[in-house]
């Protein structure tokens, strides 16, 4: 605590500093690009840039080289980030304990794969609705992993183990996949002519697209999608094979799986902060969570 306050005060030596400065500092130190600052930041590019100019002012210091592959942080960037970081992190933990009273109401933000958060997940989530009628529930469907530690969500469920050593992790089951076509191109396409769907390179490590490929043969992979929806939607049109959930898809009449194998698995995780599991609308959705993906183990 005392370094905080020692860092605090260095940080406030300037008292024309505006405090929200800061938070753009910190978010261009994490991305390096005005353009990825300023989406996460919902500002545009002139906002990030104005107000990293006046955090300078404000310290006269230069925090970043601006280099046309992006912004890079100075020597006394260097130690104002170390600084920033700190408070950063103490404010996160506080705002982490808010909420710790009995009273099940207020916002909950869940983070979760797309396609499972929108035709899975939601609509298992309606009884937890109707016992709580004070809850709001903010869903996250996003492909890249919002970032506990700094409250973009309040839990999130994972097909990856976070990294970060200071959340809690618990496994809710797997997820099994099977390669699936539509019932009409199976029944028309010879086994030797049927084309497969796939994710486009960046999940080419995963074990549905690792398995899907030595399913396929060297037969052509005809689209590359990175959104499972879509995948889905171009396997209900007759377009081909896809490495699908069991889950998302094993109600559907029109559809049927031709193949299935252990390796196609993932894993999935409940992901939270200690302290925010404290609180009692966070035991609640958790609870609810765990219950609802009993099928799953």
């Amino acid at each position: 605590m005392r370094e905080l306050l020692i860092s605090a005060r260095l940080l406030c030596k300037n008292s024309q500093m505006d405090w929200d400065d800061f938070r753009f500092f910190a978010e261009l130190v994490r991305h390096g690009n005005l353009s990825a600052t300023a989406r996460r930041l919902r500002a545009d590019h002139s906002t990030v840039s104005r107000r990293i100019d006046s955090l300078e002012r404000a310290l006269k210091i230069k925090l970043f080289d601006r280099l046309p592959r992006g912004y890079v942080l100075t020597a006394e960037g260097e130690r104002i980030a170390k600084r920033v970081s700190a408070l950063e992190q103490a404010v996160f933990s506080i705002q982490r304990l808010e909420g710790g009273e009995a009273a099940i109401e207020g916002r909950v933000r869940i983070s979760a794969p797309p396609a499972f958060a929108s035709l899975w997940l939601v609509p298992r989530l309606a009884k937890l609705r109707r016992d709580h009628p004070g809850l709001v529930l903010n869903i996250i469907g996003a492909t890249t992993a919002a970032s506990l530690v700094r409250r973009e969500a309040d839990i999130a469920m994972r097909l990856l183990k976070p990294e970060h050593s200071a959340l809690k992790t618990r496994s809710l089951g797997r997820l099994r996949y099977g390669i699936y076509g539509a019932r009409t191109y199976l029944n028309t396409v010879a086994e030797e002519d049927r084309v497969f769907l796939a994710y486009d390179e960046a999940l080419d490590a995963s074990p549905q697209q690792r398995w899907l490929r030595k399913v396929s043969g060297g037969r052509p992979i005809v689209i590359l999608a990175n959104d499972l929806v879509s995948m889905i939607s171009a396997v209900r049109a007759g377009m081909g094979l896809a490495a699908l959930p069991h889950v998302l898809v094993e109600g559907e009449k029109k559809l049927r799986c031709v193949a299935e194998s252990e390796e196609a698995t993932r894993e999935l995780s409940l992901v939270y902060h200690p302290d925010i599991g404290r609180s009692a609308r966070i035991r609640v959705v958790i609870d609810h969570l765990v219950a609802i993906t009993r099928p799953l183990r």
